[in-house]
């Protein structure tokens, strides 16, 4: 036997996704299963009260029956080609849903009619029951969506409590629409019908104050700008810049860098990249400026010799000083850059 290799590849655990929907395949599959009982068992259910019950309308129930039961498969069919969209739990109580209101369809089928003008009241009374257990599929799915924003101790035991108490109510609602015909109910029946409603409505209002109060706030996404870049007033012989970013804005446009008063020699640039203004008053860059174009300061002019004087006399003539070609005197000032 070989000794296993330390620096070989470790196998690849089980894929989660796959092996849930594993899980989830099984689970619509013992549903699809239960559906098909559930049809054959209402089946059987109305043959036999055919064979045992009155002869009343027998024709008509049947044909009832068979479009009832022609609308349970394609429910059926329908609940299985939207449960891989749906969570496992939701796809098991919609088919849930529907085998209750096969069952009670078929017993409103088939159960004898107190009185005679009842026939087109069970229709409505079948639909309103097919609406409510829609409606708590819906308030359930929407509820735990909530709840699961903001998972604590006291949110979990209110969802449970408001849940069970949702679907206590639908029953207590369903109740008196399939049998109501052949029941006596008390007023107190009606009375824990609007107390359940009633916590009912405070359970499902709970959960969502609680989550405005202290769930944790969604991100607000805004457009991300990139900074634009400081205005570079001189781009015509501007410092050198930074490469530009991938995401780049616009290049602005640039404005002429300052000359000289001649309009053609370009002024000096300073370590920080501003125009050296020094030099256009006195001709010479500054200490450090970066000439671009080279000046060729104008030559000295010698004062002629003249007969030596005695020193107490002969005062010394002042010192003329140099400029730049064109350059006499004192030049306008600059011109200001334009504004915004």
């Amino acid at each position: 036997m070989t000794a296993p290799d330390p620096y070989a590849t470790p196998a690849p655990a089980m894929d989660q996704a796959a092996h849930a929907d594993g899980a989830r395949s099984s689970l619509l599959r013992a549903a699809i299963w239960v559906a098909i009982g559930a049809l054959i068992a209402a089946a059987v259910v109305c043959v036999l009260w055919e064979l045992l019950g009155s002869q009343n309308d027998i024709i008509g129930r049947a044909f009832l029956t068979i479009l009832l039961l022609v609308g349970f498969a394609g429910v059926a069919i329908l609940d299985a080609h939207l449960a891989p969209t749906r969570p496992a739990w939701f796809a098991l109580a919609s088919m849930g849903s529907w085998i209750v209101a096969l069952l009670l369809g078929a017993i409103m089928i088939w159960m004898p009619e107190r009185y005679p003008w009842l026939g087109f009241s069970r229709f409505i009374q079948f639909l309103l029951i097919v609406l409510i257990l829609q409606l708590v599929l819906l308030h359930v799915r929407f509820y735990l969506k909530a709840f699961q924003r903001y998972d604590t101790p006291f949110t979990r035991t209110v969802a449970v409590i408001t849940i069970s108490l949702v679907v206590a109510l639908a029953a207590l609602l369903i109740i008196p629409l399939a049998f109501g015909e052949w029941l006596f109910l008390a007023d107190i029946y009606w009375r824990i019908v609007v107390a359940v409603a009633i916590l009912a409505a405070l359970g499902t209002a709970l959960v969502p104050l609680v989550n405005v109060l202290f769930a944790p706030k969604k991100p607000h996404t805004h457009a991300a700008h990139a900074p634009l870049a400081p205005p570079t007033p001189y781009g015509a012989l501007a410092a050198p810049a930074a490469p530009a970013a991938p995401a780049a804005p616009a290049a602005q446009e640039l404005l002429p860098w300052p000359t000289y008063v001649d309009a053609v020699t370009p002024l000096p640039m300073l370590p920080d990249g501003s125009p050296d203004w020094n030099a256009y008053y006195t001709g010479y860059p500054s200490p450090g400026a970066h000439v671009f174009t080279a000046i060729e300061p104008t030559a000295h002019v010698e004062p002629q010799a003249a007969p030596a004087a005695p020193a107490s006399t002969q005062p010394a003539a002042p010192a003329q000083h140099t400029t730049a070609p064109g350059y006499e005197g004192y030049p306008p000032p600059p011109p200001l850059p334009p504004r915004a």
